[in-house]
């Protein structure tokens, strides 16, 4: 009997380590440093504040469907050395940067644009002679780089920056996101041989649920122009205050002062779901600007539905690990358990490399969808993020023959590789949809919603597990009976040129037509908009005589000319001998708009450090809320997961399942996490976790897995007390003891006295703070683990 059990056990765990192998794929990285980021460190020296960035305040003007936004940052310097200040942060997708501008004391500096090479050498002068200066860099269309240079101690230099975008209303409801913090992005470049336009995303990077080291506040006004109702706040906890029932304002509420580390997004509703759609015209000195919304038709009904094939990619990687992992566990749950039986679907799992459920597309019976959920049920989270092998191997599988397919895609976006994918999907359009589920709290925008856009399909942002139901039943909706096809729009006797988009796409949500462009001449004509809406034409004509030009459309410009430099960056790759590069620095140059290849660039006329350098500080950034640590991964080589199984003798009051011994690998929990580049030479002492026991109905996988997650937290203290004593390593067991509330309260060393002192204390510091399902025996529970320390 027994030998049954053990042949059965091992089995199984050699189903669970084929597909728990995905998790922990990662690419193996040449060379000693690599391009990834790291966890912050603070140093001992107290001359230098390595946490100059001390506030961030927004304010926002929304009117009518244009939000124009102001982000104030302020930098102290409270060491005692000068400073340069580095700051990585996000930006809207959508945003228009146009203007900043840099105060010190009573000198307010306006910054210019130029081109990027000649604005960082501008920067990099003033920085060498002793003046101070700030530098904004767009490092991607949604992450931005802000250098502050020779930051005196005392000093508190404020810089401002302005940019403005375009509200679009979905299912009547409009929305504004204020990103706040960048994600740890995976790269497995050299750092010694990458593209230094790279070089941002070695960064540090605080540990998971450290708070942000500044402060952050925000203010939204909304003008809305008609009754406003349901204002909103999915993120942070918010006080609404009306003026009349078409203005009101929003402030952060005070407990939300270290709200850093999510997305801010503000949702509101104009009275009987009311679309604001229309002609805005702009009548500038040179050129003439128009904004085009017009409101779509109400959702056919469904009618007759062909089958459809659904190619569902999940990320997998460390930086999915817990929270994001588990909402994309609910989404696919949700997708997968509302197929119809005449659909058909295939999951593919990535990491640092790919899983595949099948090689050809099951069809949707409940026997293939339980398969699926159990497999995806199964994953942790760990190793690196390759989405681009991922992708190839999607767009190859063999194509279902009569069924419409679509690719669903659920990450955080933490790549690098942006323009390669908009690239790859570009040119396999006649393949298939494209849609989008961004997972977490702080997603990679650009990417989601740019795989999105050049797949000719729909972006959806999850930021809570409770709304993934919602956004997999909106797709539904969408990817069932689109809204309008076939569109064409004649503007008929108004006469516009340079207009976006060249061909409006099928709607697929209930959201307005866009159109932006340029106009001449005389304001008149009759613009009308045509399509299909299901089995009935559709047609929509709106009179431009009865429109007037307005000044306080001056955005329109930013808008228009932001919207042609996003569709020549999401729908090409570009190089650096490549006409569109010109195009977009051109675009940059005469907009006053921060690119790709234009930086705003502000610099003091006095010379305030006249002798000695600046230090340069990275800011650290918090991680994401609900990103865990093993998101910030850097020196790695590929590994399996060390999942082992065997039998351990039977104790007396355990179970024989309770004896399930678990090897799980410190290198797959932390996802490799990269030192900074002091601690280099420093040992690097790893812990393997060995055989673990637990009593009275504690699940031993599950304790495994809680005791997984301090790995990184328990490396980190190890490795900086080696630095500085070194260290013995070798065998260390502990017995802990669990309350019936599910609290570590005492902690007995079994074996392993030989290891040191400090080495146990770190182990022993991380044990305390676990906890484990609360019990309603009131009896003692224990649990054994031992430890390998190398």
């Amino acid at each position: 009997m027994k030998n049954r059990i053990s042949i059965f056990v091992a089995i199984f765990v050699a189903l669970l380590i084929s597909w728990a192998g995905v998790t922990c794929l990662q690419a193996e990285v040449g060379g000693d440093k690599s391009l990834s980021p790291y966890f912050f460190i603070k140093s001992d020296d107290a001359a230098v504040d390595q946490m100059p960035l001390k506030s961030t305040h927004v304010t926002v003007n929304i009117s009518g469907v244009i939000a124009d936004v102001r982000v104030t940052q302020v930098y102290k310097n409270e060491g005692k050395s000068p400073l340069e200040a580095v700051y990585i942060f996000p930006a809207s997708t959508r945003a228009a940067v146009y203007g900043m501008r840099m105060t010190i004391g009573e000198r307010i500096i306006n910054a210019k644009i130029a081109k990027r090479g000649d604005a960082r050498q501008q920067y990099e002068n003033a920085r060498n002679a002793g003046q101070s200066a700030s530098l904004l860099e767009q490092q991607r269309p949604n992450v931005f780089q802000m250098n502050v240079a020779n930051i005196l101690p005392s000093d508190v230099i404020k810089v401002e920056l302005q940019y403005t975008e375009l509200l679009v209303p979905d299912g009547g409801v409009y929305g504004f996101v204020y990103p706040t913090v960048v994600g740890p992005r995976y790269s497995n470049q050299d750092a010694a041989g990458g593209d230094n336009r790279q070089g941002w995303v070695k960064n540090p990077y605080l540990h998971e649920g450290k708070a942000p080291t500044y402060t952050f506040d925000m203010k939204v006004n909304i003008a809305a122009g008609m009754p406003l109702q349901d204002v909103t706040s999915t993120s942070h906890k918010i006080n609404v205050q009306y003026e009349g029932s078409s203005f009101s304002t929003i402030i952060l509420d005070p407990a939300e002062k270290t709200g850093g580390n999510r997305d801010f997004i503000l949702k509101y509703r104009l009275a009987g779901k009311r679309i604001a759609s229309g002609l805005l015209l702009f009548e500038g000195k040179d050129e003439n600007f128009f904004l085009l919304m017009m409101q779509p038709p109400k959702r056919p009904k469904v009618r007759q539905i062909p089958p459809r094939e659904y190619i569902f990619i999940v990320d997998v990687s460390g930086s999915m690990r817990g929270f994001p992992l588990n909402i994309s566990k609910k989404l696919l749950k949700d997708l997968l358990g509302n197929l119809r039986p005449t659909d058909t679907f295939n999951v593919l799992l990535f990491a640092g490399g790919s899983k595949l459920l099948s090689e050809r597309s099951l069809q949707a019976t409940p026997q293939n969808i339980q398969k699926a959920i159990y497999i995806i049920d199964r994953q942790r989270g760990g190793g690196g993020t390759r989405l681009l092998p991922a992708l190839k191997r999607a767009l190859k599988l063999p194509k279902t023959e009569g069924c419409s397919r679509s690719i669903v895609i659920a990450t955080d976006g933490y790549v690098t590789v942006e323009e390669e994918a908009f690239d790859l999907i570009r040119h396999n359009l006649g393949k298939a949809n494209m849609f989008t589920f961004g997972i977490g709290s702080s997603v990679n925008r650009h990417l989601i919603e740019g795989m999105a856009r050049v797949g000719m399909g729909e972006p959806f942002v999850i930021t809570k597990p409770e709304e993934a139901s919602e956004k997999a039943d909106g797709f539904r909706k969408i990817i069932q009976t689109p809204v309008l096809t076939g569109i064409k729009i004649d503007f008929g006797g108004f006469h516009v040129y340079d207009v976006e988009p060249e061909s409006v796409p099928d709607i697929m949500a209930e959201r307005p037509v866009i159109v932006f462009g340029k106009w001449r001449g005389r304001a008149m004509g009759r613009i009308s908009l045509k399509g299909m809406s299901g089995d009935r034409a559709y047609i929509e004509k709106l009179d431009v005589g009865k429109v007037n030009p307005l000044k306080t459309n001056g955005a329109l410009r930013y808008l228009w000319a932001r919207h042609r430099i996003t569709l020549l960056s999401d729908y090409n790759r570009l190089k650096a001998s490549d006409e569109r590069v010109q195009e977009v620095t051109n675009l940059g140059l005469t907009y006053n708009l921060l690119t790709a290849y234009t930086s705003f660039v502000a610099v003091d006329t006095q010379v305030r450090l006249k002798d000695g350098r600046s230090v340069m500080v990275k800011q650290p950034l918090p991680l994401p809320q609900g990103v865990s640590d093993s998101a910030v991964g850097g020196r790695a080589r590929a590994r399996n997961m060390g999942l082992s199984a065997s039998l351990a003798r039977q104790a007396p009051g355990m179970s024989l399942s309770d004896k399930f011994s678990l090897g799980l690998s410190a290198d797959c929990a932390k996802s490799s996490q990269a030192p900074l580049a002091e601690e280099e030479a420093r040992p690097r002492p790893r812990i393997r976790i060995g055989e673990i026991a637990a009593s009275r109905g504690l699940d031993v996988r599950s304790v495994g897995r809680a005791i997984e997650r301090q790995l990184p937290d328990i490396e980190t203290c190890m490795r900086n007390i080696s630095g500085k004593t070194g260290f013995q390593g070798g065998e260390v067991v502990f017995k802990l003891v669990v309350s019936p509330e599910g609290r570590v309260t005492k902690i007995h060393l079994l074996k392993g006295q030989k290891v040191e002192e400090l080495i146990r204390r770190c182990i022993m510091e991380k044990l305390k703070v676990l906890t484990f399902p609360v019990s309603n025996d009131t009896g003692k529970r224990e649990i054994t683990v031992a430890f390998t320390i190398t």
